[in-house]
């Protein structure tokens, strides 16, 4: 994927993320996220939007903290999402192509403007299932080829960092299997688990204790631990330590 199609990913779902937000009301819960009201979903979302836009803005090299959460709720603090959301949007529309600022993972990216594009696309999307969830009504789709390309990002971005704690004591192979619709190749990956942090490639090599599979847009949510994992083979002890050692 491109970075315009991110773009207009985090834009379709900032909005959806805010329509949701409004139906359901602040005070409603998110099931998705255990102990959360959507005024949680709201404030982080919309900080995490505030602190990305700082970096690419101001071109910061190193990594600053996250500012405080909003003390508004209600109709202003869906406002002031959507105000967090449209100036996201506005920067990295308006952002040069040779961008330099700190990126916080390793995931396969050509620029700093093109990691921050793709990760805030992610991460609104994401939140914009848990809005949804929140309400009443079946969440909107994830298109496959984002959603594998979400799965590539967890798993070779995320937890290729030295604070993942999906290991295990000794050796072990996860497989991860994005099922293609018809006619269409299935994406897979590799996880290599051990004492330290999982080490990922995108390729069906060896065999693996255990598969985590399923159509791509449910895998993705399931790796999230939005959504049950659709299909489990194997080691289920495996799919357990995903769902207990994952979350980020």
């Amino acid at each position: 994927m491109e970075t315009a199609d991110f773009l207009q990913t985090l834009d379709r779902e900032g909005r959806l993320l805010a329509a949701a937000a409004e139906r359901a009301g602040t005070g409603a819960e998110v099931p998705s996220c255990p102990r959360w009201q959507v005024r949680d979903l709201l404030r982080h979302t919309g900080s995490v939007h505030h602190w990305a836009t700082g970096f690419v803005a101001e071109g910061h090299t190193a990594p600053r903290p996250m500012g405080e959460l909003p003390d508004l709720d209600g109709d202003e603090l869906v406002a002031w999402y959507r105000d967090s959301h449209r100036r996201l949007l506005d920067t990295l529309a308006g952002a040069p192509a040779d961008l330099d600022c700190w990126t916080f993972h390793p995931a396969p990216s050509p620029s700093p403007l093109a990691f921050w594009t793709r990760r805030q696309a992610h991460e609104t999307t994401v939140h914009r299932h848990d809005a949804e969830s929140a309400g009443v009504g079946t969440p909107s789709p994830v298109a496959a080829d984002f959603a594998v390309d979400g799965i590539d990002e967890l798993l070779r971005g995320f937890h290729a960092r030295r604070r993942s704690r999906v290991r295990t004591d000794g050796p072990r192979v996860l497989r991860v299997r994005a099922v293609g619709a018809e006619g269409c190749a299935d994406a897979v990956w590799t996880v290599r688990l051990s004492a330290g942090p999982p080490m990922t490639t995108r390729d069906e090599s060896g065999p693996a204790a255990a598969e985590l599979s399923g159509p791509a847009d449910q895998l993705y949510l399931a790796l999230w631990n939005r959504v049950p994992l659709p299909s489990v083979t194997g080691d289920a002890a495996l799919a357990d330590l995903w769902r207990e050692t994952s979350a980020i």
